[in-house]
C-alpha cells in the first residue's frame, strides 16, 4: 500500500515538474497590436501624402504643417471614434447572442444539447465518448452556455474595457505616425527641402513599421516591410502628382 501511494505520489510530482517546465507562451495582445497597426499605418500614409500633395502645389512649409497638425487632430478623433464604436459594436452584439442563447438553453434545453453532441461529432467523438461531456455540460448552465458561446457561435467574450482601450490606442498611435512625415517641415522653411527629407523619414519609418508588424503579425517581417513602405510610397506620388495636375 506504501510503495503504491509512493508511486503516486512520484507521478504526481513528475507531472508537475513537466508543467513547469512546459510553459507554453502564446502572443496574447493582438487586438491591441491590431489596433496599433491601424493607427500608425493610416497616421503615416495620410498625413504623408498630405504634405507630398500640398509641396506638389508649392505650399510653404509652416503652411504644409499647419494643415498637416489639423489633419492629424482629425484624423486622430475619427479613427479613434471608429475604434471605439467598433468595439462597441462587438460587445452589443455579444451581449445580444448570450442573452438568445440563454433563452434556448431554457426553453429548448434538448434541442441545445443535441447541438453540443453535433459540435463534438465534428472533432470525431463518438457517442459512448461525448454523451458524459454533455450530460455533464446541462449539470452546469454557466459551462454549457460558455461552450455554446465559443463552440456554436464562435464568441469570445470582450473585454469591457475594449472600446475606451481601441479608442486611445487607435488615436495615440495615429499622432505618433502623423508626427512622423511633418517632422521635418518643423526644421526645413523651403518646402521642396522638407518635402525630400519627408519621403527619406516616412520611408524609413514605413520600413520598420512594415518589419515589426510581419515579425509581430507572424507574417514574412521583409515582405511587409516592402509592401508597407510601396503603399506609402504609392499614396504620395499620387497626391503630389494630382497637386501637380491641378496646378497646372
Amino acid at each position: 500500500m506504501a510503495s503504491t501511494m509512493s508511486s503516486t505520489q512520484e507521478v504526481e510530482k513528475a507531472q508537475a515538474l513537466l508543467l513547469n517546465e512546459h510553459k507554453e507562451k502564446h502572443f496574447t495582445a493582438g487586438e491591441v497590436v491590431r489596433d496599433i497597426i491601424i493607427g500608425v499605418s493610416d497616421g503615416l500614409t495620410v498625413p504623408f501624402a498630405l504634405a507630398a500633395g500640398l509641396s506638389g502645389a508649392n505650399a510653404s512649409s509652416s503652411i504644409i504643417l499647419t494643415a498637416g497638425i489639423a489633419e492629424i487632430a482629425a484624423g486622430a478623433i475619427s479613427m479613434g471614434l471608429g475604434g471605439y464604436l467598433a468595439a462597441k459594436s462587438e460587445a452589443d452584439h455579444y451581449a445580444r447572442e448570450l442573452k438568445r442563447e440563454q433563452e434556448e438553453i431554457i426553453a429548448v434545453p434538448d434541442t441545445e444539447a443535441a447541438e453540443i453532441a453535433e459540435i463534438l461529432s465534428e472533432y470525431g467523438i463518438e457517442p459512448h465518448e461525448y454523451n458524459p461531456v454533455v450530460n455533464a455540460l446541462r449539470r452546469k448552465p454557466q459551462a454549457w452556455l460558455d461552450f455554446m458561446m465559443k463552440f456554436e457561435l464562435g464568441l469570445e467574450k470582450p473585454d469591457p474595457r475594449r472600446a475606451l482601450q481601441s479608442a486611445f490606442t487607435i488615436a495615440i498611435s495615429y499622432i505618433i505616425g502623423g508626427i512622423v512625415p511633418l517632422f521635418p517641415y518643423m526644421f526645413l522653411p523651403e518646402a521642396r527641402e522638407a518635402v525630400s527629407a519627408s519621403v527619406i523619414v516616412t520611408l524609413m519609418a514605413l520600413l520598420v513599421f512594415g518589419f515589426a508588424k510581419g515579425y509581430f503579425t507572424g507574417n514574412k517581417p521583409f515582405r511587409s516591410a516592402f509592401e508597407t513602405a510601396l503603399i506609402g510610397a504609392i499614396a504620395s506620388a499620387a497626391a503630389f502628382g494630382m497637386a501637380k495636375l491641378v496646378q497646372g
